[in-house]
């Protein structure tokens, strides 16, 4: 099996219209992964694709397992309910335009994320933990975009000089009176801590490649049910992987930037994505010896405008 994180070698092996076909397919991944950049910018997004490595951040490990309190997330949720939903291809988008233009759900955003900040997980369950640390990267990430709606893509949101280099290293929240960014969320807390491959598929970045914001608030008592589901729902759709033909694919960059998290060989990110494929898909990974390509669409996840 050949990995590649670009169009290169192996097209000797096809010819025609298999070629054609290929083609097309590696054209359709780059117009949709374009961003409007310059040339200097475009050279930055590459760059910026590095994934951060998963560094515990040794604080926030501790936990109360005593304690049975639960996190509220209603408002978290009527905000799902209204501005999130599948479009025609059913990859979930959310309106930010629709939550722009309304001052009270926008306010109400604003307020659950307050809401959480005024917390100290360390308080709670290990359970609590996960699901609230998830919850908080999601709506403040719906948050920072809306700060800076409109625009095309996540990447253009950015506090430093450099552009496309996207918010995740900028400061973002406060928990229990320290700074955080959405990166050491991510790759500070939740990936090391719980080390579940799993949590790729709950925080969403607010890319079209990413998978689901998922229409529900996590919980202490759905997070698992909800991990599986959007494991599923990525793995089965061509966000995660596109069978162009029986030679070639297509997978999510996830799958190359985090390797590790998926067991570190091309070998073991196959098998993981066998254990969620269905049917023909699994089949088809199962006896697939070809090429893989990766891609990743950056625009913003909003309905078509």
């Amino acid at each position: 099996m050949t990995i590649r994180a670009g169009a290169a070698a192996g097209d000797a092996r096809v010819s025609g219209r298999e070629r054609n076909r290929i083609e097309t397919a590696r054209a359709r991944a780059r117009f949709r992964r374009n961003v409007t950049a310059s040339v200097l910018g475009a050279a930055i997004l590459v760059v910026a694709c590095g994934p951060p490595q998963a560094e515990r951040i040794s604080i926030w490990d501790a936990s109360d397992e005593s304690n049975v309190e639960r996190i509220e997330h209603g408002p978290w949720q009527e905000i799902l309910d209204e501005y999130v939903g599948a479009d025609p291809s059913g990859v979930n988008v959310v309106n930010y335009a629709a939550l722009a233009g309304n001052r009270a759900d926008a306010t109400k955003l604003a307020g659950y994320v307050e809401y959480l900040q005024g917390i100290d997980p360390r308080d709670y369950s290990r359970a609590e933990q996960m699901a609230y640390w998830i919850n908080l990267y999601n709506a403040v990430t719906v948050k920072v975009v809306l700060g800076a709606y409109p625009v095309e893509s996540i990447k253009q949101i950015h506090q430093g000089v450099v552009p496309l280099t996207g918010p995740w290293n900028d400061v973002h929240a406060n928990v229990a009176g320290r700074d955080l960014t959405l990166d050491q969320i991510e790759h500070g807390i939740l990936r090391p801590i719980w080390r579940d491959k799993r949590i790729h598929y709950a925080v969403n970045c607010a890319a079209y490649g990413c998978p689901h914001l998922i229409e529900t608030a996590f919980t202490a008592a759905n997070t698992e049910s909800l991990l599986e589901a959007g494991a599923r729902a990525f793995v089965n759709s061509p966000r995660g992987v596109d069978m162009v033909d029986d030679d070639f694919v297509v997978i999510s960059s996830i799958y190359d930037w985090y390797a590790n998290d998926f067991g570190g060989t091309e070998e073991s990110v196959i098998e993981h994505l066998i254990d969620y494929a269905d049917g023909e898909l699994a089949d088809f990974l199962a006896a697939f010896e070809g090429a893989i390509e990766y891609d990743y669409d950056w625009n913003l996840n909003q309905p078509l405008q």
